[in-house]
């Protein structure tokens, strides 16, 4: 009896599932799985729940098999199938198209695969054809202020990273010396492991699928053909990036045998002690008098590139927001500019002088508004025997 798991019950999927269904529950795994996105001691179990994801797509995802497995189980695809056949006319290049915006690398699923030790194509790709393979992508975060997100800027970054080291020019190899011909796989780079019904060719655990070993490892990489350095590399951050913004600096990733990876610059926008941002807008708060909500009046308003003057119309309303055209942030998308908003707060005085108190009252009378005043004690004693004078008059 097969000891294997239900391949519905992989995916998460119900029996009825639709192929858009199967395609999104297995991208959604394959992200969560793949060892490069997983602590370095859940590796291994990531690696072998990988497998066992992409086996139960590879199967579902075609109609021809998934009938066979719907009908007899594992056992209608063991006796049929070699588990390298499992996997050919898979569709895995659309799931993996994007997998570089995720931080995937190049995308390409042999390549993701062959990681892992396995030729599922039998094409000869990625590690088993000599160990050829792109190199990491790197991702760092850059922190700057809304002036410089306004404007853009230049920074330069430190970034640790793997590069060919100089010493054996990448061969691993000390100098003088050259590799010799792996015993164990004798130069195929793979080894071929046969049970039953099916062939399964994994990458030769002795020389890491390079075909050739190194007697003589470099004394610099030891035998790595690597070495760690540090890079000081400059970027050009252009305006009317935000927070999360993410540049792709190509070339500029940890070596690898066959290409350089990439650098993702992650931005940071500090918050800023006066604006408040909305995309492209900005937000300002400003309190003005009574008197110049009235009678009206122009206020200097700070903008991210210096004072402007604006004119307050009387009348203004606590809480009126009036629009500054273009003083906004430049827009990465349209290449337009957003406005800022400014918001006006009314300040209420909270003490008054006999004068003006007696003038604000003779406004109210004009304006025909009662007003209730509010006596001070003395001021009600006095209105109390005022009274019981009148009553005995």
């Amino acid at each position: 009896m097969s000891t294997k798991r239900d391949y519905y019950e992989i995916l998460g999927v119900q029996k009825s599932a639709s192929l858009d269904e199967i395609k999104k529950a297995y991208r959604e795994l394959a992200l969560r799985f793949h060892p490069d996105r997983v602590p370095h001691e859940q590796k291994k179990e990531a690696e072998e729940k990988f497998k066992e994801i992409s086996e139960a797509y590879a199967v579902l995802s075609d109609a021809q098999k998934r009938a066979l497995y719907d009908q007899y189980g594992h056992a209608g695809i063991d006796q049929r199938y070699a588990e390298e056949d499992i996997f050919k006319g898979a569709d895995f290049g659309s799931i993996f198209k994007d997998m570089g915006d995720v931080g995937l690398g190049g995308g390409i699923f042999d390549e993701i695969f062959s990681d892992l030790g396995f030729d599922i194509f039998g094409t000869g790709r990625g590690r088993t054809s000599g160990g050829r393979r792109r190199g990491r992508d790197l991702q760092i975060s850059v922190g700057i202020t809304l002036e410089e997100a306004a404007a853009g800027t230049e920074k330069t970054i430190t970034v640790p990273r793997y590069e060919t080291c100089t010493t054996c020019s990448g061969t691993g190899a000390k100098p003088g010396t050259k590799k010799i011909t792996c015993p164990q796989c004798r130069g195929s780079g793979r080894t071929v492991v046969s049970n039953g019904f099916f062939q399964l060719a994994q990458t030769c655990s002795r020389c890491s699928g390079q075909g050739a070993v190194i007697s003589s490892p470099c004394p610099e990489c030891h035998g790595e053909g690597r070495s760690k350095v540090t890079r000081k590399i400059k970027v050009k951050i252009p305006a009317g990036v935000d927070t999360d913004s993410n540049l792709r600096i190509r070339g500029e990733g940890e070596s690898g045998s066959s290409s350089r990876g990439d650098l993702y610059v992650i931005i940071e926008v500090a918050p800023h002690p006066v604006f408040t941002r909305h995309g492209s807008d900005l937000l300002i708060e400003i309190t003005i008098s009574l008197a110049k909500a009235i009678l009206g009046s122009e206020v200097e308003v700070a903008t991210i590139d210096g004072k402007v003057s604006m004119k307050i119309p009387a009348g203004t309303q606590s809480g009126k927001i009036f629009r500054l055209k273009g003083k906004g942030l430049p827009d990465l998308h349209t290449k337009g500019v957003g406005d800022e908003l400014v918001k006006v707060n009314v300040e209420i005085p909270s003490r008054l002088t006999a004068e003006q108190r007696r003038l604000i009252e003779e406004f109210a009378k004009s304006s025909g508004e009662s007003v209730n005043s509010q006596d001070t004690f003395s001021d009600k004693i006095k209105k109390a025997f005022k009274s019981v004078f009148l009553l005995l008059a």
